[in-house]
């Protein structure tokens, strides 16, 4: 395992990224991540042997927003297995939009993978649970299970502010409706999802999030199978095909750590062996990726040589 990183390098390089914080600009479309400070920037490295370090503004809490698309995804494996799910989404990477209907025309008309919106929405429709709130509670359970931290939950306001400009969002779901990969209420699932994308985690638990991933879905402390260790692969893989929107390629090629972004400007990467990087950056590229969570990432992989490939 690569602990060559310290505090103070980290500390260092959120320094040398910090110029970056206003080459981009902060989500919009949802108006309550609107009022984010781009200069509010944190990092976090989990072991997969439990020990941690960060830097930045580790007490500062940001939505998952996109990131929680793998984490429903494994709670639906679990919930339903691998055929069923796949029967419902894709496992095509894409270089549409993450938002985009247009392979929704196309037939078979199911999502082509789970980390857009049509197949995050899919998935999270598969999670077990009679009402919106079941399948949220169990999401949350499970964010516990991973984090050992039962004080994380989701921030009404943020929920409540992407319900009520999701209209995209429901676009996609009365398409997918019309062709049975989603059936029931529209609303309900879209309920689930906003709240679902407004889970609250600062950068150490999403470290620890993805430090899980990298131990193959066991427990840091007690070496506890949460996550199937065949499903954690499972995501893993998406991360690196799928988890930067139509950055993916590129990030592959610069960066090449198993990751998935969200337009909070987290970035949360996983890498077998070594554990969980976790950065939090607001401003956001034109595909809808973190600027600082790019750059220091990029960094981090250069220097350390930590990519897969």
């Amino acid at each position: 395992m690569n602990k060559e990183i310290t505090t103070e390098i980290l500390e260092e390089w959120l320094e040398n990224v910090r110029p970056y914080a206003y080459d981009g600009q902060v989500a919009d479309y949802i108006p309550a991540l609107s009022r984010q400070n781009p200069e509010e920037l944190a990092v976090a490295i989990h072991y997969i042997d439990g020990s941690s370090i960060h830097a930045g503004e580790i007490e500062a809490t940001f939505t998952l927003q996109s990131i929680t698309k793998v984490i429903s995804l494994a709670l639906a494996l679990m919930d339903n297995g691998e055929d069923y799910v796949f029967d419902h989404v894709g496992m095509e990477p894409t270089g549409d939009p993450f938002h985009s209907i247009y392979r929704l025309e196309q037939l078979p008309s199911k999502p082509l993978n789970p980390m857009i919106n049509a197949g995050a929405l899919s998935v999270t429709h598969m999670i077990h649970g009679d009402t919106p709130d079941e399948k949220v509670g169990r999401l949350l359970s499970f964010v516990h299970e991973m984090t050992d931290d039962h004080t994380i939950g989701y921030n009404e306001e943020v929920a409540a502010s992407e319900f009520e400009t999701a209209f995209l969002n429901r676009s996609l779901l009365f398409y997918m409706k019309q062709h049975q990969i989603v059936t029931g209420s529209v609303e309900e699932t879209l309920d689930a999802y906003t709240k679902q994308c407004a889970i609250e985690v600062n950068v150490p638990q999403l470290a620890r999030i993805g430090a899980l991933f990298a131990n193959e879905g066991r427990d840091l402390d007690s070496g506890r199978q949460i996550i199937p260790k065949h499903f954690a692969r499972i995501c893993k893989t998406f991360m690196v095909t799928c988890g930067m929107y139509d950055a993916s390629g590129s990030f592959a090629i610069k960066v090449g750590m198993p990751a998935k972004s969200g337009v909070s400007g987290s970035v949360v990467a996983s890498l077998n062996g070594f554990g969980g990087i976790a950065v939090y950056g607001p401003s956001l590229d034109e595909k809808g990726n973190s600027v600082v969570g790019l750059r220091l990432l990029e960094l981090l992989s250069n220097r350390y040589d930590l990519s897969i490939f």
